[in-house]
């Protein structure tokens, strides 16, 4: 790869086309969308239909093969995996919907959803890890906007399943499996690391002001249109507009690099990385000027001190440290929090495990209401549930980008440990489920509003937290370890608790002794105990998280102590 100049159009070309690619990478959340006929055309009860959404959650969210292919391989070879995935996992079920092909094993349907949608953690992880390399000193910006722009993808996949698609479940699933390889196609030569900036850039802050702001405008768009579609009958004219509008909209963030070569700027006088990020080993050779630079992703020599993590450390310490770095004492120190961890490394930390626990119980909880948002709209009497999922998707898209934005700030303005976020949203969440249990009128569309917001928070939080206690260097494995936490929930609240207890409902309503096929369920009684179990494990999660934020504050508070981030002395990226 050709070293490009940092502060240039390449990173923001890459940013334009992730948030493409993201899109692309949320079409597990189009379950909600057909699954209504995987239980009516294939015959599934709400147990076995549970276990599907299950393999839909395992393939969204096991991405430890993504992130080792990732830390060794550039960004295309993943992309390439994951158009391999979706394009195989999509055409299965498309066979299977459509009935080209009969009687296909449940276990043969059960493995294609699961390849299909760890299409989603390979396309993720490709451009999260580069665009986080890309701009180091924006990883919770990044993170939430990268984040957010999945969060939207339910709300643009079902514009595009209402209008294009003329709300078939077969021709969405031949979508998915041509229509985004074809993309992820076109936009992996625009994906690709990029030296980056090493110091706060007010231009580039505008820039990322004006992506998040067009994407408010891009949600708000959407949410407007799902209502007014399923309100009025619209013309084709009009709804094809609708399409071509969210089309632009979807392209707002190209406007920076057009910006950038119809009008170019002077480098920032905080000075840029002019390195070459290695696909290999991440590893970098910096070549810009010493007196404008810091080393940004390259080990820190003992005699150049960029606001280290251990300016507190004894004499003693930073002499053994040097004879280390001579060469005359050969033992290998550990790494502190806010350094680069290997895997191995981190997975014996207190911290780790709290952090994952904490995210498991978020995301877990959250995934199984949205696995099961369908028939919770119809249990509670709302049968077009379209709007449910539009307003999921436009509030989970809420909560990743503002919880990028908003941890942003507090960790630069008072070094306030991101995760006390994670804290008041599960609180949030406990109110939340108590709500969806009552399910007194009025009130669905309230907590689907809520919940949709806590459970983007949690993924805008988790990945800019994993970056500031165990680095960059490991990030695509250490991240996607991490999001194990979404289908080890789905399985435990969706499959196990969720889809049994409403099969359990069901059966007894139609006068029956035994579990049954198809059958549906009406009631608050459906999913009443779900929620109460789930509203219970969320209180142990806020119980975790409070413990987090206490052990990890100090560490903030050195990273962030000057209002900007501070790499550690001894960071290797």
């Amino acid at each position: 790869m050709a070293v490009l100049k940092a502060g240039t159009r390449p990173p923001w070309v890459g940013l334009g086309a992730a948030v493409w690619v993201e899109i692309a990478s949320g079409n597990a959340y189009t379950f909600p969308l057909y699954s209504h006929s995987l239980k009516s055309v294939l015959g599934f009860n709400q147990h076995q239909l549970t276990m599907i959404g299950v393999a839909n959650d395992i393939g969204e969210n096991v991405g430890l093969l993504p992130g080792v292919v990732c830390d060794k391989f550039p960004p295309w070879v993943v992309l390439i995996i994951g158009s391999v995935f979706c394009f195989f996992g999509y055409g299965v079920l498309f066979l299977a919907v459509s009935r080209t092909v009969l009687s296909l094993p449940y276990w043969l349907l059960w493995l294609a959803l699961c390849v299909a949608a760890n299409s989603n953690a390979w396309f993720s992880t490709a451009v999260i890890v580069t665009n986080m390399r890309n701009f180091p000193l924006s990883r919770g910006t990044v993170a939430g906007i990268l984040k957010g722009y999945v969060g939207l993808s339910a709300a643009v996949f079902t514009e595009i399943y209402s209008v294009l698609l003329h709300s078939s479940s077969s021709n969405l699933l031949l979508f998915l499996a041509i229509g985004i390889p074809v993309l992820c196609f076109i936009m992996m030569y625009f994906v690709r690391p990029c030296a980056p900036a090493s110091g706060d850039d007010s231009e580039e802050h505008c820039h990322f002001l004006f992506i998040q702001a067009s994407s408010i405008v891009l949600g708000l768009y959407l949410l407007m249109t799902t209502i007014m579609a399923d309100t009025y009958s619209l013309s084709p004219l009009i709804s094809y507009t609708f399409i071509f509008i969210m089309i632009l909209l979807l392209m707002a963030p190209l406007a920076i690099p057009v910006k950038m070569t119809l009008n170019p700027m002077r480098t920032s006088k905080s000075g840029t990385l002019d390195q070459l990020i290695g696909s290999s080993d991440g590893l970098v050779q910096g070549e810009s000027n010493s007196d404008k630079t810091e080393a940004l992703l390259t080990p820190s020599s003992s005699a150049k001190n960029l606001g280290s993590f251990h300016e507190n450390e004894d004499v003693s310490e930073v002499a053994m440290l040097l004879a280390e770095g001579e060469g005359a004492v050969k033992k290998k120190r550990r790494p502190k929090r806010g350094e680069d961890f290997k895997f191995s490394e981190a997975v014996v930390k207190a911290d780790f495990w709290l952090l994952f626990l904490v995210y498991f119980v978020g995301v877990g909880s959250g995934v199984t209401v949205l696995n099961n948002l369908a028939q919770i709209g119809i249990a509670q009497g709302v049968h077009e549930t379209k709007i449910l999922v539009s307003l999921f998707s436009f509030c989970n898209f809420v909560g990743r980008l503002g919880g990028g934005v908003v941890s942003e700030h507090f960790v630069r303005s008072r070094t306030l440990p991101r995760t006390v976020w994670m804290t008041f949203t599960q609180i949030i969440m406990i109110i939340t489920y108590l709500m969806f249990a009552s399910a007194m009128d009025g009130t669905l569309y309230i907590a689907t509003a809520l919940l949709g917001i806590c459970f983007g928070v949690q993924f805008s939080v988790m990945l800019p937290t994993v970056s500031e206690l165990f680095g960059l260097k490991h990030f695509g494995l250490l991240s996607n370890f991490m999001a194990l936490g979404n289908p080890i929930g789905a399985f435990l609240f969706s499959g196990l608790l969720a889809g049994y207890i409403y099969d359990n409902e069901a059966a007894k309503q139609h006068g029956l002794n035994r579990i049954g096929s198809s059958l549906t369920c009406l009631g608050p009684n459906c999913f009443r105990l779900t929620f109460l179990v789930l509203a219970a494990v969320c209180g142990v999660g806020t119980f975790l998280s409070i413990i987090l934020t206490k052990r990890i504050k100090p560490v903030y508070q050195t990273l962030y102590s000057g209002g900007s981030f501070r790499l550690p002395q001894s960071t290797s990226h």
